[in-house]
């Protein structure tokens, strides 16, 4: 199987960069703070991390053609990845670790959008 073209690579990196601009927003609407966007660590990558009272949540964003297919997307290795992430996350920026974690997925699809709370652990 050939590889993407980089023009097809750079449209599906596109999307995602837009995608994870209309979760943060979304967030932001229903009275998230947003406390860091595309945190990188050696073990992985956060999309978002925000904060809604005393919780932090780790949000996984996937646009995709359907909803169900952005879902999917997120396998158990991308989860053990995000959870790698978070806890450098936690290693470098919480000043309590008391606090209670979530963690979320945003699913993306033409015109349709939906919001998976407390999606994994």
């Amino acid at each position: 199987m050939p590889a993407p073209s980089s023009s097809r690579r750079q449209l599906a990196e596109h999307r995602g960069r837009v995608a994870e601009a209309i979760a943060a927003w979304t967030l932001r609407l229903k009275g998230y703070r947003i406390l860091a966007e595309r945190f990188a660590a050696p073990g992985g990558e956060i999309d978002i991390v925000a904060q809604r009272g005393s919780t932090l949540i780790f949000v996984e964003v996937k646009y995709r053609k359907n909803l169900e297919k952005a879902w999917l997307s997120v396998t158990p290795r991308n989860q053990w990845r995000i959870k790698a992430a978070a806890a450098a996350w936690l290693a470098r920026k919480a000043r309590r670790v008391d606090v209670p974690l979530r963690f979320d997925i945003f699913a993306l699809a033409p015109w349709r959008i939906r919001h998976h709370r407390d999606a994994f652990r």
